[in-house]
């Protein structure tokens, strides 16, 4: 049983998200990305393997999925407002994800982020860490 469910999503509603977490908000890790398209939109990860995340798609006609680098996940963004709300991969066993914190009402509970590089990782170790972290 999640002890804080957290909502968001983009700017103009097109996109949702929803972050069910047991963990207290205020330890989850907030990592900043180092990566050019994590840079550009001032993204802020955050994830709990044992939480849950939703996405939901208000307007599918506003819905971006962007891949870049390795190709591994879709970045969920907004055509209309712009908005960065996740990634999204699907992987036999359940699909994972990971949220940007600054899609979510409740951004500012969140403690400051820690800068992470992950452009040396090869696929499968890419894969194997989102497997590990990613809600």
């Amino acid at each position: 049983m999640a002890d804080s469910d957290l909502s968001g999503g983009c700017h103009c509603g097109a996109l949702a998200v929803q972050f069910s977490t047991a963990l207290p908000i205020e330890q989850i890790e907030v990592r900043a990305c180092q990566c050019s398209f994590c840079r550009s939109h001032g993204a802020l990860s955050v994830t709990d393997p044992k939480g849950l995340l939703t996405f939901r798609i208000n307007d599918e006609r506003r819905l971006v999925r962007y891949q870049f680098g390795l190709r591994l996940s879709d970045f969920l963004l907004c055509s209309r407002c712009g908005t960065y709300v996740g990634a999204y991969m699907q992987q036999d066993g359940g699909d994972l994800g990971v949220l940007n914190v600054c899609a979510l009402r409740e951004r500012d509970r969140f403690g400051a982020p820690v800068p992470m590089r992950y452009d040396s990782e090869s696929s499968e170790q890419r894969l194997q860490r989102r497997r590990q972290r990613w809600t």
